[in-house]
């Protein structure tokens, strides 16, 4: 396409030596036309308004943050400017309890926790984890810990022993805030925490007791002055705001860097993107420590001026009721979410809300069709991201399926590129002189973004482990020299432009919302099974987004209690990271250098019918694993049985 373009421009200017300018335009348009430009004329047309909208936002956000990088700006100072617009203002509501929080309250919390951290010798750059549930104190949390500089770690509050414990050290945490709630998980691993973290406990009345040298953080942010505390200096919107945590393709969680321009540049884009109002109310029933929940979601408040209606646990039976009550406007979701509330008893208030846009991901083609239908919301606000990439996409213009796009008007608009890839090894293919290779629409490939440090847009920042940095990047991919993001997904590019999620490559597969890092799993079943050989991947289920997690075990005995496993694993792995589906094998097969081969164990499943070793799946209401016969298989092919 921009060859033939870069022709027809090349005979225009030719032809204008000769001929008046508008003859010379229309021999080059016939020209064009000639060589197939009809086809760039017929995409220009249908996708020349997307195109414009995508090139406004991007244009805007890239304005706004060139300004914010000059000013020296942080989010708490952009935040700031909200709260003089807008004090009085609902900014967050607890709906377990129903209280609201103005922007005013919720800046003078926030003064409060920088000023007990700043009293307590904590400054520019130390870190403090936050392990708790998601509500407004949540929120006002890490805000005040950044109003000094300081940087919170937003620990899966799913986690327990060794990954709990992995989270802490990686991030090289200073101190700890837990929910009542999660008292009993961080005692857990008290004896390996170490004399020198404190540790703060929220939501504990003043007089409960407290193990020794433990804080009661309410208490002292009773007593706290709300003016705003001491600035940190040489903090800027380029520097370190908090870390969330992401499993790789390998390995235990990793602490992804977000900085204040990367937390600007998700929030506003969705903004701006999916043409959200100041009035308009977001349902946040999503965790606050992913990216989806206290970016997306409450970025809009803390950024725009939003209400954010913060529900701490996801309930489908309660959705739309909460929607309904709270006046919501604007639902987050997951693939999942949607899954869930489609398998709910229809009720008077599935389509009595006010909510006009789903913002989400992973919304499969079959959900989003009846999800639609079933709660006519008018548009879903597609998108797809990972807190650490700098290729993010959105779906503008609710085009089914979608999950963004790419101009194909202009290309290098925004420097995203599919590129092929091993179909067995998913390693990106290169050609006789090094460099890689882009897909042509159709072709399915990895997603990568270019990466441009000075470029808040394109920058990449990594992971506080620098190893876990580097696998992330590419060199000498378009041109020697040159440095590429890999988000280890392939996706796939129509002809217009609208990229399609296909698979994840590597070792990682997303389940019920979550990723889970295989060799983390295999780790702790592992050590469960006292070092037996396991392998860990994931399998499709029928109609469900994600894929499921299936273990193969080494047993040649079959003296595996599947009982006591189950209770085990209970303990040890989060629900979304214990496997659905268990085979007993007599040996695991290895390469020469001793790595679990588990190509042909994904091909043949959990099918009784390819599978001649024990099959067996999770029931969870049951609480323990039962054998897969071929009537139970095809019951869960049906959608009879569903996890």
């Amino acid at each position: 396409m921009s060859r033939r373009f870069a022709f027809s421009v090349s005979l225009l200017l030719g032809l204008r030596i000769w001929v008046p300018w508008l003859p010379a335009f229309g021999l080059a348009t016939c020209g064009y036309l000639a060589c197939g430009g009809w086809r760039f004329v017929r995409v220009f047309c249908l996708t020349v308004r997307r195109d414009l909208h995508g090139l406004l936002v991007l244009l805007r956000v890239k304005f706004q943050m060139k300004q914010f990088v000059q000013n020296n700006d942080t989010i708490p100072t952009i935040f700031k400017r909200i709260v003089e617009r807008h004090a009085e203002k609902v900014a967050l509501i607890e709906q377990s309890t129903d209280r609201r929080w103005t922007f005013r309250e919720l800046d003078n919390y926030s003064a409060k926790v920088g000023n007990v951290f700043a009293s307590r010798g904590y400054n520019v750059g130390d870190v403090v984890a936050l392990f708790m549930a998601g509500r407004p104190e949540y929120v006002g949390l890490w805000l005040g810990l950044a109003k000094i500089g300081a940087e919170a770690a937003l620990v899966n509050y799913n986690l327990r022993q060794d990954s709990l414990m992995h989270c802490l050290h990686v991030a090289k945490a200073r101190a700890v805030v837990v929910g009542t709630e999660f008292v009993d998980a961080l005692l857990e691993i008290s004896g390996s925490l170490g004399k020198s973290l404190e540790i703060y406990v929220v939501g504990s009345s003043e007089d409960a007791k407290l193990p020794e040298g433990w804080l009661c953080m309410d208490l002292l942010l009773s007593i706290a002055p709300t003016h705003e505390p001491p600035p940190p200096r040489d903090r800027g919107f380029s520097d370190r705001l908090f870390y969330i945590f992401t499993s790789g393709t390998t390995g235990l969680p990793k602490a992804a860097i977000v900085v204040h321009s990367r937390y600007y540049r998700i929030a506003t884009t969705v903004h701006y993107g999916f043409r959200l109002r100041a009035d308009d109310i977001v349902y946040d029933c999503l965790p606050l420590y992913h990216t989806a929940g206290n970016i997306v979601g409450v970025g809009q408040c803390v950024l725009h001026g939003l209400t954010a209606v913060i529900r701490t646990k996801f309930s489908a039976s309660r959705f739309w009721d909460d929607c309904v009550k709270y006046n919501c406007t604007v639902v987050q979701y997951i693939g999942e979410t949607c899954r869930y509330l489609i398998a709910q008893p229809q009720r008077t208030t599935d389509t009595q809300s006010k909510v006009r846009v789903a913002l989400g991901n992973g919304l499969r083609p079959p959900v989003w069709a009846e999800f639609v239908r079933r709660f006519a919301v008018p548009q879903i606000a597609e998108f797809y991201g990972a807190t650490e990439c700098n290729c993010s996409l959105g779906n503008f213009d609710s085009t089914f399926g979608s999950c963004g796009f790419n101009s194909r008007i202009l290309p290098g608009m925004y420097p995203i590129h599919l590129l092929r890839v091993d179909e067995t090894t998913m390693e990106l293919l290169r050609g006789p002189d090094g460099l890689c290779i882009a897909c042509q629409p159709g072709e399915p490939g990895q997603l990568v973004g270019k990466v441009v440090q000075a470029d808040p847009l394109q920058r990449f920042d990594g992971y506080a482990d620098d190893t876990a940095s580097r696998r992330k990047l590419a060199f000498n991919v378009f041109t020697q020299g040159d440095c590429v993001y890999l988000t280890g997904d392939i996706l796939v590019m129509d002809d217009l432009g609208y990229v399609y999620f296909r698979d994840r490559t590597g070792d990682t597969f997303r389940w019920k919302g979550e990723n889970v890092a295989t060799a983390e799993v295999e780790s702790s079943i592992s050590r469960i099974l006292r070092l037996a050989d396991v392998a860990v991947y994931g399998v499709a289920v029928p109609e469900v987004e994600g894929k499921a997690g299936m273990i193969a075990v080494s047993d040649p005995e079959r003296t595996l209690d599947l009982d006591a496993f189950y209770a085990r694993i209970q303990h040890s792995l989060p629900p979304y990271a214990r496997p659905v589906f268990l085979r007993l094998l007599a040996k695991i097969s290895t390469t020469s250098t001793f790595k679990i081969q588990k190509v042909e164990l994904k091909k043949e499943g959990y099918n009784p019918s390819l599978v001649r070793d024990p099959l067996f799946y999770l029931d969870s209401a049951k609480g323990t694993y039962l054998p897969l016969t071929e009537a139970l298989y095809a019951d869960i092919i049906s959608g009879k049985i569903r996890f």
